[in-house]
């Protein structure tokens, strides 16, 4: 897998198709985990990336190391988005959307649910999400050649104990992408949900337990090669980056640990039956 950090590795720029300049992608979530790979692996590509995040110190460090254009603001902003689509239009045609903002917060059981965090997930996760794909559309529809990636979770195919806030913002999501895939035939954008399982990553279940770092190492205790945030970009841009014409509707990907949400092996993977 390769994910250069500096720009003298990068590969020439990915050519966009009827005319001059590279193809574009913005990404939401990009100052760390999946949306920083992201960013990562594109600029590797040759794509030029416009960058969005909330936190300006991380974002700067990222847009300094890949050479991506980072524009600081927040899913859930009007104002903010608007300046995303802006900056974002300046720079050319835009070829591609990354829905990668999002995370989870608390393992209550509905019974206990607390209702600030269930908003506070729902309009990052589903309206954040959808409020980038409405104002970016219309660039996607102007390249000609549009992407939209909404990053789901199998936890939107699934569910389980304790997840029941997080659980319903992806079945949201996941509803998004369907519905927006019909609404948009007929069209040259492709509409791409790719739904990770078990990712280790920094923060993400650090935020979930509320900075308790022993609950959130216990998500992974004895769990062999959980997903990391490159594996998960190295999909994204792989589906991203097919021909035009081959849509990558729904894509699941798991460790081999994890065989459904609620399912995952917590000790060495060892063939059965083979002696050593």
């Amino acid at each position: 897998m390769t994910t250069p950090d500096d720009a003298q590795h990068r590969t020439p720029p990915a050519s966009a198709p009827g005319g001059p300049g590279p193809l574009r992608a913005v990404v939401t979530g990009a100052s760390s985990g999946i949306g920083e790979a992201c960013v990562r692996h594109l600029r590797a590509r040759g794509w030029d990336v416009v960058a969005f995040a909330r936190r300006a110190d991380r974002l700067a460090e990222v847009a300094e190391r890949t050479g991506a254009h980072a524009v600081v603001g927040d899913v859930t902003s009007d104002d903010d988005v608007a300046r995303l689509v802006a900056e974002a239009s300046a720079r050319g045609p835009v070829h591609a959307l990354l829905n990668i903002a999002g995370f989870g917060l608390g393992v209550d059981h509905v019974d206990e649910a607390k209702i600030d965090q269930w908003r506070d997930m729902y309009e990052t996760n589903v309206l954040g999400t959808v409020r980038v794909t409405k104002a970016v559309l219309p660039l996607l529809r102007t390249s000609r050649r549009g992407d939209v990636v909404l990053m789901t979770s199998t936890a939107g195919h699934d569910t389980y104990v304790g997840g029941s806030g997080y659980v319903a913002s992806k079945h949201a999501l996941l509803g998004v992408a369907k519905t927006l895939r019909l609404e948009l035939v007929g069209e040259p954008i492709r509409v791409i949900e790719i739904a990770p399982g078990l990712v280790r990553t920094p923060e993400f279940s650090l935020h979930r337990y509320h900075g308790d770092r022993s609950g959130a190492d216990a998500v992974y205790a004895g769990v062999e090669d959980p997903l990391t945030a490159d594996d998960v970009a190295d999909v994204v841009t792989f589906a991203v980056t097919r021909p035009h014409h081959v849509n990558i509707d729904s894509l699941v990907l798991r460790p081999v640990a994890q065989a459904s949400t609620y399912s995952l092996w917590r000790a060495p993977l060892v063939p059965k039956g083979v002696d050593d």
